[in-house]
């Protein structure tokens, strides 16, 4: 096993920087194997010269010289494969502030060396249940005192520790509503969407790339139970980020029969399973006592068939529900640790992540939750 994990490192240079237990998820080995050929290939790394390495140099001196580059001015360089094992050079120049170009090229790298092609192989279930695991307002990249990578493990325990709970449920779908304020500001500006300030942990692109990658690490754990739809929900914090990276998951599991990415240009999404219907919004925009008859306005046909419906909002971090005209409207609380603004303006909601389930023939059933500390 020791040598299948060194070799998907030499051949997937980014896993190389990951943590042990981001690499032992990824190929589902213990955290020990992973250690240990972190440890080999990076030692191997600065000291080995073998002959791919020189077919490498080789190969990285011809991109230089066909994009007129001098090596004296290279600052840095990332080197992948594409899916053929072709080599693909990343170079970034001393002086150079085409910080755009250098982050879509990184996005394209991960995107020609990940894209799973998946076909479903999931055993049929007796009296299924959809369940819907919704963590709203994680504000990835936020300042709260946490690192990126402690945010991510964060978010990654509450998932799992959902789904465990929810043993002995007959999971036919899982529900994964991301979004509702999944980055804290919409990058560059760092500010909201309407323009106030944020106080952002980290670069713009890091953020950006870094949520999308901890969606996928979400995705396929998930996958690995029953098939995933997953609701793009924008936030007022990210509405236009939040809909580039449900395009970037969109493309990324195109090939994935377990996954369906919901990211339509609707600012309100709906999903219908057995007699439910759900209507995803952030919560930040609508009335609550309207929602119902936005719900019936928009998907009258829907509604209509519907015995339970319901509406899921972000935004407040904190759980509220009310029923307005036999539609109850949920307000989910969120995991997110608080920035010190909030915490000096006294805002101090339980961080809880919960898991709703919904019977195909019974509706509603109530919901599991993760308290985080």
């Amino acid at each position: 096993m020791l040598d299948t994990v060194k070799k998907f490192l030499y051949d997937s240079p980014g896993y190389r920087r990951k943590s042990p237990a981001i690499l032992a998820e990824r190929l589902n080995c213990s955290e020990n194997i992973a250690k240990q050929a972190l440890q080999e290939v990076r030692s191997e790394m600065k000291t080995d010269l073998t002959n791919e390495n020189i077919s490498e140099i080789t190969e990285f001196k011809k991109f230089l010289a066909q994009n007129e580059i001098d090596e004296d001015t290279v600052k840095s360089v990332k080197f992948w494969q594409n899916m053929q094992g072709e080599p693909r050079f990343s170079v970034v120049v001393k002086g150079q502030e085409d910080i755009l170009k250098q982050a879509k090229e990184d996005m394209i790298a991960m995107l020609e060396a990940y894209s799973p092609k998946v076909e479903p192989n999931y055993e049929p279930v007796a009296e299924p249940v959809a369940y819907e695991i919704s963590l709203p307002d994680i504000h990835y990249g936020k300042f709260t005192g946490q690192t990126l990578d402690q945010a991510e493990e964060e978010y990654m325990r509450t998932v799992k520790d959902l789904l465990a709970k929810a043993t002995g449920l007959n999971i036919e779908r899982i529900v994964l509503p991301i979004g509702n304020d999944g980055m804290n500001s919409e990058g560059f500006s760092r500010a909201t969407t309407k323009g106030t300030p944020q106080h952002d942990s980290a670069e713009w692109q890091e953020t950006f790339v870094g949520y999308c990658n901890l969606m996928v690490r979400a995705i396929n754990f998930l996958a690995q139970t029953a098939p995933v739809d997953v609701v793009v929900v924008q936030g007022n914090h990210d509405y236009e980020r939040m809909f580039y990276a449900g395009e970037f998951l969109r493309a990324f599991f195109k090939n994935d029969g377990r996954v369906i990415i919901d990211n339509n240009f609707d600012h309100r999404k709906y999903y219908t399973y057995g007699v439910s219907l759900i209507m995803y919004t952030h919560g930040d925009k609508e009335k609550p006592a309207d929602m119902p008859l936005i719900m019936a306005t928009e998907k009258p046909m829907a509604f209509a068939k519907a015995k339970f419906r319901e509406v899921h909002c972000g935004h407040l971090h904190k759980e509220m529900v009310n029923e307005y005209r036999g539609v109850k409207v949920r307000f989910i609380p969120s995991i997110c640790a608080n920035d010190a603004w909030h915490k000096m303006m006294g805002y101090e909601a339980k961080r809880t992540g919960q898991g709703h389930i919904w019977s195909k023939s019974r509706g509603y059933e109530g919901y599991l939750q993760t308290n985080v500390y």
